[in-house]
């Protein structure tokens, strides 16, 4: 397998490839340091509909012609917003790679946004809004998001307001797009069967508009104070996430927190999953779960779970991290995780769309290229004292903040209280 190789193009265009000559496809895709953390509040949501606007076709390519010489070359065609980036992205076998660009530069630099096509857009999207708000499962990820980063563009969620995308113009909408997709925030990955400059070359062709860079979103305050947030709705099960601040993207102990999130309740062999789930029956779904963003992160942790188990099952979760944090992870643990770790890395890189993702991300995030090789030395190397340490660090009770959705705000105050002592001293009270 080829090293990753990097240019930077005239225009400030990153582009980034991966050569794996054993495949015969080749997956492209556009990364833009856009998402919901870029937005004010005026604008929640744009980013997102902004990226369902790319597919309503350019000045040269119609919606339906994307779709049908996508089909044609039987080819894979999606995108996704995400917090703090867009991504389009495309498979293509590696003949049609040229093609693919072409088409796929169009659309991200040059979307024909008119009055009918975004009315018709518009309502898919508040389609989608409504679907969200009917999903306590997805949603409740987004009241923790409140509770731990408050005011902060980062505890919004991703889809946005309503009002926001029922008022927005076709021009507003171009306008934000124009600030947005400047190219020094463009980053082109590939990785499959390819050559390197030949994609270079590709990339150079593409008409690619000058335009400044918007300021970047405001960092997230040191100190956050933990809340306790509910939601009311009509639903059969409470859906209960506990979280608090935890490592930025390009903080060298990611590896070890991986290895730990791991252990806590990331595999079917985890703490969480073992003592809630298996050998108690108090939920069907208990997890743990982290995420990395620029100078902050999270780690946290969901149970879905009836209304009369929400106080039994939150009191094994509070026993479960308090044993973790008095008395730490064992050697059989710290060695399953790992090995745990090492097998999923290496076995979604057999895809060319899993090598895409890291490197496109890894570039717009300024992160080094880690090869495969010092990806897994560095998650070799993790020490069970370090995962003990970061455990009594992130997961201290007076960090956690905690967030529900269900019937009655009083069933879920009534099983979180009785844990103060332990578990949310300062968020219950």
């Amino acid at each position: 397998m080829a090293e990753p190789q990097l240019t930077v193009l005239d225009s400030g265009v990153r582009v980034v490839t991966e050569a794996m000559p054993t495949v015969r496809s080749a997956t492209l895709g556009f990364w833009i340091a856009t998402g919901s953390v870029a937005e004010s509040q005026s604008e929640a949501g744009l980013s997102h509909l902004v990226e369902h606007m790319l597919f309503r076709g350019t000045d040269r390519y119609g919606s339906l012609e994307i779709d049908q010489i996508f089909d044609t070359m039987g080819a894979e065609l999606n995108a996704g917003t995400g917090k703090e980036n867009t991504s389009v992205y495309a498979r293509v076998i590696d003949e049609h790679l040229p093609q693919a660009f072409d088409v796929v530069g169009d659309m991200v630099w040059h979307p024909r946004i008119d009055e009918a096509d975004l009315a018709n857009e518009r309502e898919i999207v508040l389609e989608e809004i409504a679907m969200y708000e009917d999903d306590p499962q997805d949603r409740v990820f987004d009241v923790l998001g409140e509770a731990v980063f408050g005011e902060h563009p980062l505890g919004r969620p991703v889809i946005g307001r309503a009002d926001v995308i029922a008022d927005t113009t076709p021009a507003g909408l171009r306008a934000f797009h124009a600030r947005h997709y400047a190219p020094e925030d463009v980053v082109i990955a590939a990785a499959g069967s390819l050559d390197h400059d030949a994609v270079v070359e590709l990339a150079a062709g593409l008409d690619v508009p000058r335009r400044p860079r918007v300021p970047q979103p405001p960092p997230v305050p040191e100190h956050l104070p933990p809340h306790l947030s509910f939601l009311r709705k009509e639903t059969e099960q409470y859906h209960i996430t506990l979280g608090a601040p935890a490592l930025a993207r390009d903080d060298e102990r990611r590896f070890i927190l991986r290895v730990l999130d791991n252990i806590l309740g990331g595999t079917s062999s985890s703490r969480l999953f073992q003592e809630v789930r298996e050998l108690r029956g108090l939920a069907y779904n208990v997890y743990s779960f982290q995420s990395l963003h620029a100078g902050t992160g999270m780690i946290g942790v969901y149970l879905g779970t009836r209304p009369d188990n929400v106080g039994p099952a939150l009191r094994v979760v509070a026993d479960e991290l308090e044993r973790l944090r008095e008395d730490g992870v064992t050697d059989d643990e710290v060695e399953r995780s790992k090995e745990n770790v090492k097998g999923r890395i290496v076995l979604s890189l057999e895809s060319t769309a899993a090598r895409m993702s890291r490197l496109g991300s890894a570039v717009l995030s300024e992160l080094p290229l880690l090869s495969l090789d010092e990806v897994v030395e560095r998650i070799e190397s993790v020490t069970r004292d370090e995962l003990d340490g970061l455990m009594r660090e992130l997961l201290a009770p007076e960090r956690l903040s905690a967030a529900a959705i269900g019937v009655d705000e009083d069933v879920f105050r009534g099983a979180i209280e009785p844990l103060a002592p332990d578990l949310l001293a300062r968020v219950a009270g």
